[in-house]
């Protein structure tokens, strides 16, 4: 399918709405999990860290196999089996809690294996879209996506924090899994469910995972463009993750604050994304998809050094402004950004280049989160809101300093033919699956 208008795929429909339900689960206990830790079990800031730490090290542990595996797998049953695993892992804590078992360690044991299926769920449903709407509605697919993770941080975290608040944080997890579970069971309407590629041919030898994962790692570090984005997101990453992970403690303990202040300050970095989403294709059309992305770091990057100024009364809403400026920008690199390495990655590597992404941008928040908990437990909570400040002012450097700058407009559909025509050759005479 090719059509600049995806809202006429069926599939692009319900993958959609699906991710929808994920991203409100998701986001609902992005709040919560955190809380429960702090509130219930009185974890310390290294343990915090420790958390937030597990919960994305499943990108460092498998984050580059799953992009080879994606590519042998049908990308529906794993994305359904990916939601159904996290509905049961978050499950699990409101059975402990009832039954006055739960634990750090439970907490810790489950975010780090829902992280293991986010991994496969998040790169299946990057590699996915392209089939589902065709490289022509790209740009439009991915704003629509980048969006709805805006809308589901504002819904999903606001909601997170008000369950917190009226409820209890494991009521909020108990959502969290009712949602997954929902999303498991929408996409099961996805038609189009595309079979892995062919295995070798007679008499040849299959290729083994390490070469499969070397050829993505050597797709995008060696593209001055796709690296250039990899390390810039993979420092927004770090900073944002250094931030986000110490508020929990900053809110609760320093400042004294109610759950739904976390979970509204959260929110409003889903504005920002929201607006940056909406903004993306506009700004690409005006001055260019390079200049967009370069100016919006320029301009909106430094923004994020209000951020450690958070407190009680004008100082909350001026820190709120400057979370809400950092957001946009990641919005706009959202829709930009993956559009980009969209199109300049051919059809049988998309797998391996989106796990190679994951695996250096979630890798940064993993990092960002053990550099939290360590900065927060032997330097204190504010100079780690500064070191994570200072990584999001300074993130928009690769971009501008490389040739993605000068890129006006996306790659031709016939260079990415033939790169695909190339690489489909290429894959072929050695064994490797194709697409």
């Amino acid at each position: 399918m090719s059509c600049e208008n995806p809202w006429r795929s069926p599939d692009f429909r319900t993958l959609f709405t699906a991710t929808v339900l994920s991203q409100l689960g998701t986001n609902a206990g992005y709040v919560a999990v955190p809380l429960i830790a702090v509130s219930t079990l009185d974890a310390s800031p290294g343990q915090v860290g420790l958390l937030a730490t597990l919960s994305t090290a499943a990108f460092l542990l498998v984050g580059l196999p799953a992009g080879a595996w994606v590519d042998r797998m049908r990308q529906r049953r794993l994305l359904i089996a990916a939601d159904l695993t996290r509905a049961v892992l978050f499950a699990s804590v409101p059975v402990a809690s009832a039954l006055g078992v739960l634990s750090l360690g439970q907490l810790f044991v489950v975010v780090l294996l829902a992280g293991c299926a986010t991994v496969f769920f998040d790169v299946g449903s990057q590699s996915v879209l392209p089939q589902l709407v065709g490289r022509d509605g790209l740009i439009r697919a991915n704003s629509a996506v980048v969006t709805l993770q805006a809308a589901g941080n504002v819904t999903g975290r606001g909601a997170g924090g008000a369950l917190v608040q009226l409820l209890t944080a494991p009521t909020a997890v108990a959502g969290t899994a009712v949602l997954h579970l929902a999303s498991a069971l929408r996409l099961i309407g996805i038609r189009h469910d595309p079979l892995p590629g062919p295995g070798p041919r007679a008499g040849q030898r299959p290729v083994r995972l390490s070469t499969q994962i070397a050829e993505g790692l050597r797709h995008v570090l060696g593209s001055s463009e796709l690296r250039a984005l990899a390390f810039s997101a993979s420092l927004t990453n770090l900073g944002s993750q250094i931030i986000n992970t110490l508020l929990p403690v900053l809110f609760a303990r320093e400042l004294g604050l109610p759950a739904g202040a976390l979970g509204l300050y959260w929110a409003v970095g889903g504005v920002g994304m929201f607006l940056g989403a909406r903004c993306a294709a506009p700004w690409a059309r005006r001055w260019g998809y390079g200049h967009a992305l370069g100016l919006a770091g320029l301009l909106v990057a430094p923004a994020a050094l209000v951020i450690p100024l958070v407190d009680r009364g004008p100082w909350l809403w001026l820190a709120g402004a400057g979370w809400l400026l950092a957001t946009l920008r990641t919005g706009v690199n959202n829709v930009l950004g993956v559009t980009l390495r969209q199109r300049l990655t051919p059809g049988p590597l998309l797998g391996r280049m989106n796990a190679t992404f994951r695996f250096m941008l979630t890798g940064a928040l993993a990092v960002g989160s053990a550099v939290a908990g360590l900065l927060g437990e032997f330097v204190g909570v504010r100079m780690a809101l500064w070191t994570g400040a200072c990584c999001l002012a300074l993130s928009f450097l690769p971009v501008v300093l490389s040739p993605v700058r000068t890129r006006r407009e996306l790659p031709a559909q016939a260079v990415v033919r033939t790169a695909v025509a190339t690489a489909e050759g290429r894959a072929d005479g050695r064994g490797a699956p194709g697409r």
